[in-house]
């Protein structure tokens, strides 16, 4: 299994996280919720910090943090707010194909430029017609002497409207076969600057929550690229995809954690503070088993999120256990944010508390990054093939 005790730096590590978090992000977490605000300087002083791009490697400027370190940070920032954890971890996820599939070249230049100065960075990979279904993307390429000419438009895109350059799936013939394995050989990944001619930005997204995230379309109009923005081989797209949300799940994971451990903390002191019939709620068998299943749901996403990262930085990456920990960690999120509005009964409706927020955030978890609807799927798969 995998180590529990963490090291000295972890516990460090942590420590600067959740220092900033609460005493940086929880005072303004609200605002940046009511207006929708990009938070630049807030995630500046991050990346100052080194909160951000964690797990770029030593060799190009970063941390080269393990999986698991990084994951007991976005814990952290997420507890506060999850808006801001998801920008922040939309760097990460922009590197990511860039650290599995890129020339030394592309790393000094993507993975340097992250950890030079405080920029942003997108992934694009879904699209007004494919989100989980990565290979029915129709943004498409085609050669142009020794580089491409890029065509689409890609939908959900965080950072994007902030973003420096993006990390971009396409496919070689947006009407390829219905055979998934024929298409999913025609996806490429490229790493597209945003100063290119034929880039624009589209229209920013008015959520429900996570609002402190900025997550625009992002349209490629006859974009020329040069050959060395391609990621690996052409054909290779999916296969980057696939292991890039093998690695990243876990941090979903961990900022379903997050929010747990947030409704929580909020619960147990309103049900101290708030009294019925003349004791605190607290006294009440059921709101006692509400607390409860919120602290096992806690350690349980912890657990799952801790053995995925641990499996990523052992080099044993496995797609199913990534998949239940997002899975597990994003819907006990929804559920205990839902649980916390009970707990402050009609308070919980109001902005005057922040359990509302909380639910609202907590719903893009079972969303991003593959539905729960997609992991189950991915799970029964693995089941039912006996291969568990």
């Amino acid at each position: 299994m995998y180590d529990l005790y963490f090291t000295e730096e972890q516990q460090q590590l942590r420590k600067t996280a959740r220092d900033f978090a609460r005493s940086k992000i929880v005072p303004v977490a609200g605002q940046l919720d009511e207006e929708g605000h990009f938070p630049t300087e807030l995630l500046k002083e991050a990346w100052s910090l080194g909160l951000m791009n964690c797990e770029v490697p030593e060799e190009f400027g970063g941390l080269g943090l393990s999986c698991l370190s990084h994951c007991m940070i976005q814990e952290e920032i997420a507890w506060a707010c999850a808006g801001v954890n998801t920008s922040v971890a939309a760097n990460a996820l922009a590197a990511l194909p860039v650290i599995i599939a890129g020339t030394r070249e592309q790393k000094e230049k993507y993975l340097g430029w992250l950890t030079r100065e405080p920029i942003f960075a997108s992934y694009c990979c879904s699209e007004p017609d494919a989100g989980s279904d990565v290979a029915g993307l129709r943004t498409h390429f085609v050669k142009d002497g020794d580089g491409y000419i890029l065509n689409g438009q890609k939908r959900w895109i965080t950072n994007g409207g902030y973003a420096s350059f993006y990390t971009v799936l396409a496919t070689s013939d947006p009407k390829a076969e219905k055979d998934l394995k024929a298409r999913n050989r025609k996806i490429a990944a490229f790493v597209v600057d945003r100063d290119l001619p034929g880039v624009k930005v589209g229209k920013k997204e008015n959520k429900m929550g996570q609002r402190a995230s900025n997550t625009t379309d992002v349209i490629f109009d006859e974009v020329r690229l040069p050959k060395e923005a391609l990621l690996g081989q052409e054909g290779e797209g999916f296969k980057i995809a696939m292991k890039t949300f093998d690695r990243s799940r876990p941090w979903i994971a961990a900022g379903a954690a997050g929010l747990i451990g947030r409704a929580l903390h909020e619960s147990r002191a309103y049900a101290l503070e708030r009294k019925t019939f003349g004791v605190p709620i607290a006294a009440h068998q059921a709101i006692q088993f509400i607390l409860a299943d919120m602290a096992v749901a806690l350690e349980a996403t912890r657990s799952l999120c801790h053995r995925a990262a641990w499996m990523v930085d052992q080099g044993r990456i496995d797609s199913i256990v990534s998949s239940m920990a997002k899975l597990y960690g994003a819907d006990m999120a929804m559920k205990a944010a839902t649980d916390a509005v009970q707990v402050f009964g009609g308070y919980g409706y109001t902005k005057e508390y922040p359990v509302e927020k909380l639910m609202r955030d907590a719903k893009l978890l079972q969303i991003y990054e593959g539905t729960s609807q997609i992991q189950r799927m991915v799970i029964a798969k693995n089941v039912l093939s006996g291969d568990q």
